[in-house]
């Protein structure tokens, strides 16, 4: 899809913007602090209901306010005649009065999402709720790429799996409830673990009903991440080469011990060693994606640059998965509405100038569609996107955008 216009009130320090966007390349450039970040997640909210940087909607809220709205019109087409932008009384009005949107045309979709302090968010497509927000996932495929996805590399396995399930999910809905009952039985199975740990005799009869009830989703979930892995790789080694070069070579590989061993029978075999650790020590949520340089992990011998190109490669490949996917659903290789919308946060920092170039020059190509960048320097962001002229550029200040 195509974000043709975002309209904003009083989320985080954005009191109100009215925004047309073009097809191509969005631009958003200021000092930190200023609320680029904030647009780009206004954007994200409407692909995912929810933001990518808070589970909490009411730090979203403007400080001093008693709700927000964001708003966007999407476009199935890749050109299409542009709706007219709401006046600013216009958007307040609507906000305040229930967070009305405007009414679809045709090949236009609009989805709204509003927030009042101490109230349910109310998340809507074309003036309708959803009857739950896990219905909307996948609607509107995005991939954001922002600093924070050095905790791929730094942090523990629970980021790399999660980078799995966001792509997952946005195509399978299965998976997505599948990875829901699993987390619930394993949280389920985790207290009971605890709760027994010392008892002389623990509930083995309660404990195999868990267990047998956490093997159809887990295997459900360990055959969709292995299909999705076996496809993703060629992108990401793609995308790492044209970034690189041919001198680096980066290895990802995706570990489960589901590979090799009955998930069933495993878990009867632990259960002693389980009671005692408190937890359970086998099943999906143990799966990692193993990252190297050549023959070394990527944590110990890569540079700033190396790791930062490393991560950039797996969400540019992710942003191919998902259109190539999608496209062989809709049967056109390139279809502009099927490409996910990218979001590329303060990338450039940390990569040589020969890095940046290839990256601005892979993503402006028919692979990928509408993209929206935030930049802290006008003229370096001016400078590298000099092919296009048809971007559009704003400045962030304060919240302002203009």
């Amino acid at each position: 899809m195509i974000l043709q216009s975002l309209h904003i009130l009083n989320y985080r320090n954005i009191r109100e913007a009215s925004l047309e966007f073009g097809d191509k390349l969005n631009c958003f450039v200021g000092l930190n602090g200023q609320g680029k970040t904030n647009v780009l997640d206004a954007i994200y909210l409407l692909s995912f209901a929810k933001s990518a940087f808070t589970s909490q909607d009411s730090l979203n809220i403007t400080h001093g306010e008693e709700m927000a709205m964001v708003q966007g019109v999407y476009s199935t087409k890749s050109i299409v005649e542009r709706p007219s932008l709401q006046d600013s009384k216009t958007l307040s009005t609507l906000s305040a009065s229930g967070l009305s949107t405007l009414s679809p045309e045709g090949g236009l979709t609009t989805i709204s999402c509003g927030l009042r302090r101490g109230v349910k968010k109310q998340f809507r497509k074309d003036k309708k709720d959803y009857p739950r927000l896990i219905d909307h996932i996948g609607l509107i495929p995005l991939v954001l790429i922002s600093p924070a996805d050095q905790d791929l590399i730094e942090d523990g396995s629970d980021e790399r799996r999660r980078f799995m399930d966001v792509v997952i999910s946005q195509l399978d809905r299965k998976y997505l409830d599948c990875l829901t009952t699993y987390n619930a039985l394993l949280k389920q199975r985790n207290a009971l673990l605890k709760q027994y740990a010392d008892a002389p005799n623990p509930p083995d009869d309660l404990l195999e009903v868990l267990e047998w009830q956490m093997v159809e989703p887990a295997q459900y979930i360990f055959r969709a991440r292995t299909e999705f892995f076996e496809a993703f790789k060629p992108h990401f080694e793609e995308v790492y080469r044209r970034i690189a070069g041919e001198e680096e070579v980066p290895v990802l590989r995706y570990v489960s011990q589901l590979q090799n061993r009955d998930l069933r029978e495993a878990y009867v075999r632990t259960r002693q060693r389980d009671l005692i650790l408190g937890w359970t020590s086998q099943g999906i949520h143990k799966d990692d994606l193993e990252m190297k340089l050549g023959e070394f992990p990527l944590k110990q011998v890569g540079s700033q640059g190396q790791q930062r190109t490393f991560v950039l490669a797996m969400k540019l490949a992710q942003a191919l998965y998902l259109s190539k996917v999608e496209s062989r659903k809709s049967k056109d290789r390139f279809a502009q509405s099927q490409r996910p919308i990218l979001l590329l946060d303060d990338i450039f920092d940390r990569l040589d100038s020969q890095r940046v170039e290839r990256i601005v020059e892979m993503v402006q190509g028919e692979e990928f569609g509408q993209i929206f960048i935030t930049d802290t320097d006008r003229q370096h962001l001016t400078e590298i996107l000099k092919p296009n002229d048809k971007a559009k550029i704003f400045h962030v200040e304060n919240g302002q955008i203009a």
